[in-house]
């Protein structure tokens, strides 16, 4: 190669780091898919040599953790057009095209860029999967994941646990209480206290008072 000629981006090699990484946002209804996802799968398993990434909305400052994984595991919400519920997966390739199409909040434009930085640094990962799930309701600050997401999330966990097995996880059921210090989402963001202690939607209104946001004639 001519020494004129800038190398093209590789993949990294040798330590194998598999990454698993949630994306989106937990107080904004189904945006917290992707978080749930990470938090329910390290709630019921232990993942040997598996790193656990809450990615919430932080966009570039995801790119050392793209670089860092030979194997990337990424849930997401995702506007697939299709019915709320609905999972797809893809891979490799592909997955830039779908975290920045149809763009449904500011994270999923800055994921998609995470990924072109980390590839034009030579620094990307060999296998990418996104599982990606289409919500029903994103406008809803305080709210939680509806009932059409939420009932798929054991799926997509189930899912998840078949694609790292297939990179060698030795995935197992967690026998070893988890400590809080290690958890992906801070204790009073897990989904179990937040359903309880949250605002109804009659104590606190999540989609905007109709006395400053009146309905469009």
């Amino acid at each position: 190669m001519d020494a004129c000629t800038p190398e093209p981006p590789c993949h990294r090699s040798g330590d194998n780091a598999v990454i698993v990484l949630g994306i989106g946002n937990l107080l904004w209804a189904d945006e917290g898919f992707g978080v749930r996802c990470v938090e329910r799968l390290q709630r019921d398993w232990e993942l040997p040599g598996v790193a656990l990434v809450d990615g919430g909305t932080q966009g570039l400052y995801l790119i050392q953790h793209v670089q860092a994984a030979e194997r990337l595991l990424i849930f997401d919400a995702v506007d697939y057009g299709l019915a709320p519920g609905t999972l797809h997966e893809v891979r490799d390739d592909e997955v830039p095209q779908y975290l920045g199409a149809k763009k449904m909040s500011l994270h999923q434009t800055g994921f998609a860029d995470v990924l072109a930085l980390a590839r034009l640094t030579g620094r990307y990962p060999r296998s990418v999967v996104l599982i990606g799930c289409q919500p029903e309701e994103l406008e809803d600050y305080g709210g939680s994941l509806r009932a059409s997401v939420r009932t798929v999330l054991p799926q997509a966990v189930a899912r998840g646990l078949d694609i790292l097995r297939g990179w060698g996880v030795a995935a197992a059921p967690r026998t070893r209480a988890l400590d809080s210090a290690e958890a992906v989402t801070l204790p009073h963001l897990a989904i179990e206290r937040y359903e309880a202690e949250r605002p109804s939607a009659d104590d606190a209104c999540r989609v905007g008072d109709a006395r400053f946001f009146p309905e469009r004639s």
